[in-house]
């Protein structure tokens, strides 16, 4: 059966992989206060830098593919080149913006970003199943991404965002800690995933599968933390003065 990528192979790919990526987009915005929503042009170009810096990350993979070469090690280093690459995306797009105004701000930008990064990368990966037609193939695997691996970018980006947002009011000194355990936790559970599921057999897709739901329940529960998060009372009468 011969490879051939069409314009209608390339439309089911966006279909199959960009617009789940969207929706999982929208549930997460939609965990904000509907007064005081994230500017829209700003998530869109936290989408478009998460979805530019899937080329980076390939190049970057392939490169350490030369050096590295034990299974274990690759999986753990090509998910940190990922969740790296998205954290140093954010940092490019709102870090010391005056938009970054509330705790819960941090993971909403996170998120779009890894799902922009989710979006292109899901539907790359679409191409090749689709490319040699087997269209039901491909649908399929798309909804076990759109299930899977896309909810794993949102959650393990979110959780780094999550960590920055709950050290908001804190010093440089305690967000770099925070950052820092945030950026571990990710690439763990980006790690566990590859490696039980885009690497392995997918016979423990179930437990996996699982855990990913209940670190995502985590993180809508600390985002609620992070909504009710007041500055302390020092803080505002600077922030008074300075009105």
């Amino acid at each position: 059966m011969q490879s051939a990528i069409t314009f209608k192979t390339v439309i089911i790919a966006i279909l199959g992989g960009a617009v789940p990526a969207m929706m999982w987009l929208w549930f997460w915005l939609k965990q904000e206060d509907a007064d005081d929503k994230e500017p829209i042009g700003l998530v869109i170009l936290s989408v478009v830098m998460g979805a530019v810096i899937v080329i980076i990350a390939i190049g970057l993979e392939k490169f350490s593919a030369d050096f590295i070469t034990t299974h274990v090690y690759q999986v753990i280093t090509w998910a940190s080149i990922e969740e790296l690459l998205k954290f140093a995306a954010v940092a490019v797009v709102v870090f010391g913006s005056r938009e970054i105004d509330r705790p819960i701000d941090y993971p909403m930008y996170f998120i779009a970003t890894a799902l922009g990064f989710a979006a292109l990368e899901n539907v790359l990966f679409l191409l090749r199943p689709l490319s040699v037609e087997s269209t039901v193939v491909g649908l399929l695997t798309g909804n076990l991404r759109f299930l899977g691996s896309t909810l794993l970018h949102s959650i393990a980006s979110g959780m780094i965002g999550s960590a920055l947002g709950l050290a908001f009011y804190s010093g440089r000194f305690l967000k770099f800690i925070y950052a820092i355990f945030g950026i571990i936790f990710a690439i763990t559970l980006h790690s566990v995933f590859n490696f039980f599921i885009m690497e392995g057999s997918g016979e423990n897709f179930l437990q996996v599968f699982g855990f990913i739901w209940i670190v995502a329940i985590i993180n809508i529960l600390i985002f609620e933390k992070l909504k009710r998060m007041a500055p302390p009372e020092d803080l505002v009468i600077i922030q008074n003065i300075q009105h």
